[in-house]
């Protein structure tokens, strides 16, 4: 299943985020990532795994018959399962299934931290940023609260709004999700950060895909 977003679904989630600001200082930013790496050194690895597996098949197979095999033939299996292997693996979908769950949810994670900075939540004024964020190759969900928030708010609460993003993925209800998310995140923030007079919105209101 591929998630997709209409225009629709972004006017939704924006004007989540507008009403959300309207009751806080806080600012509310949303990314959703297809992918948070391309594991091709995951790809790479298994295929040199398996040039060397045919490499040493090759030769067991021929002392075995009681034959001499040229070098030049067992490199030339080595080479051609390796690049069937590594072109097979460009796909995504069969890559993940090599992919350690502990290697994804820290790539996933990163690339989280990554949108948080390359967005400038960390400049908001008073540090009250937050980013709402999935990737869905690692199906991988968090939610990101600058230092002015993060030490007023229960790490519960997010953990709250990242199960039911979760389930709003696997529903394939995800414009849904984010839409929930941003809302709960607005509460948490306007009970904590009210609105202040003459603060403009800082980041646009807007879900970003990459």
């Amino acid at each position: 299943m591929v998630l997709r977003f209409t225009e629709d679904d972004h006017a939704r989630i924006a004007a989540a985020i507008a009403a959300a600001e309207r009751e806080t200082s806080g600012e509310i930013y949303a990314v959703f990532a297809r992918a948070s790496d391309d594991y091709r050194f995951v790809a790479a690895t298994l295929a040199l795994a398996l040039s060397l597996l045919l490499g040493w098949l090759a030769a067991a197979l021929a002392w075995l018959a009681g034959l001499a095999l040229p070098a030049l033939a067992i490199e030339t299996a080595q080479l051609a399962g390796a690049l069937l292997l590594f072109f097979l693996l460009r796909s995504s979908r069969l890559v993940m299934l090599f992919v350690p769950p502990a290697l994804a949810r820290m790539r996933a994670a990163r690339m989280a931290r990554a949108q948080f900075l390359a967005h400038n939540l960390h400049r908001t004024p008073d540090r009250t940023g937050v980013l709402v964020f999935v990737s869905e190759q690692e199906r991988y969900a968090e939610v990101i609260a600058d230092e002015g928030i993060a030490a007023h708010v229960e790490q519960g609460e997010w953990d709250g709004i990242v199960a039911g993003l979760t389930e709003a993925a696997r529903g394939d209800r995800l414009a849904d999700g984010f839409e929930a998310a941003v809302r709960r995140c607005g509460a948490l923030l306007a009970t904590r950060f009210p609105p202040r007079a003459g603060r403009g919105n800082v980041l646009p209101d807007r879900l970003v895909e990459i």
